[in-house]
């Protein structure tokens, strides 16, 4: 699907785009920046020997006449695209993404996110928290981000969990939703609505520590390595294409009160890392896996 979305005053544009793996593709792209009156400030560029695809991030600069820059390189690429059916996307570099956090109880992602979005570390705009715990709820007001609460004590209640999240999505133009540690599994239905665009964080013990005290279990088996994985929402349980992974060594002189906090920052890490790639168009699909750019 084509986006083009420029909603930030700027002389610096970035385009992603993937297509069938093929020749002349890279000087197709960059004859059309010439053609605009672009100057390329950054290049990345990936061929996929799994799928035969091909991906590519760059970032333009307009050379002259930056207010027009836009429409003249929209033209110019279309030929390129078309010839090579390509998917792309044209953003403006540093625009901040709209993004809905959902949460429970556990507050060190959602504070990470909030406090790296005030100090300009984060290129995101928060126009709502959702939880089904009102644990955040001094943390969002802290941050000056509206908050919600909506208690979920069976399905029925569920149900109207989740057709508020879609509601707040098209409402607020949500583009990224975040499960900050949202203990709630999402039905099919949600989870296709949101497919590519929903990022959640867990522990990497998964599948060998599942539950609701992975940490303990770890300190009970003497893990010697714990971490998080950040990956896409998927209808498969825990299972979609991972953005960011990180891990650290621990030993057995660890306490499960130190293994948690230990695990609660590199979850934060890795999750804020994860947002900051599909925040500044670094994420890109293939297949089950994905390009970071």
């Amino acid at each position: 699907m084509n986006t083009i979305a420029n909603d930030l005053p700027t002389t610096q544009w970035v385009l992603t785009l993937s297509c069938i793996d093929g020749p002349g593709i890279v000087h197709a792209i960059s004859g059309a920046i010439v053609a605009a009156g672009g100057n390329i400030a950054e290049s990345q560029q990936f061929a996929s020997h799994d799928t035969g695809r091909f991906f590519m991030r760059l970032q333009v600069e307009a050379v002259a006449q930056p207010d027009t820059f836009e429409g003249r390189f929209e033209q110019a690429l279309a030929p390129v695209t078309e010839r090579y059916h390509m998917t792309w996307r044209l953003d403006t570099v540093g625009r901040p993404v709209r993004t809905l956090i959902l949460a429970s109880t556990a507050t060190h992602c959602v504070n990470d996110l909030l406090y790296r979005r005030r100090g300009g570390q984060l290129p995101i705009e928060v126009p709502l928290i959702l939880s089904n715990h009102e644990t955040v709820r001094d943390i969002a007001e802290f941050y000056d981000v509206p908050f919600e609460h909506r208690a979920i004590a069976g399905a029925d209640d569920k149900a109207a969990f989740e057709a508020r999240v879609l509601a707040a999505v098209d409402e607020l133009d949500i583009e990224l939703v975040v499960l900050a540690r949202y203990m709630q599994i999402l039905s099919p239905g949600l989870c296709e609505a949101l497919a590519g665009k929903a990022i959640n964080i867990h522990h990497s013990f998964l599948p060998g520590f599942k539950g609701a005290n992975p940490y303990k279990q770890a300190h009970q088996r003497g893990v010697k390595l714990i971490g998080a994985t950040a990956h896409f929402v998927t209808t498969d349980l825990d299972e979609g294409p991972i953005i960011e992974q990180d891990t650290i060594r621990v030993d057995h002189s660890y306490s499960v009160r130190e293994l948690t906090q230990l695990g609660q920052d590199v979850e934060a890490r890795v999750l804020r890392h994860a947002v900051r790639s599909f925040a500044e168009n670094r994420v890109l699909a293939d297949g089950d896996r994905t390009i970071i750019f």
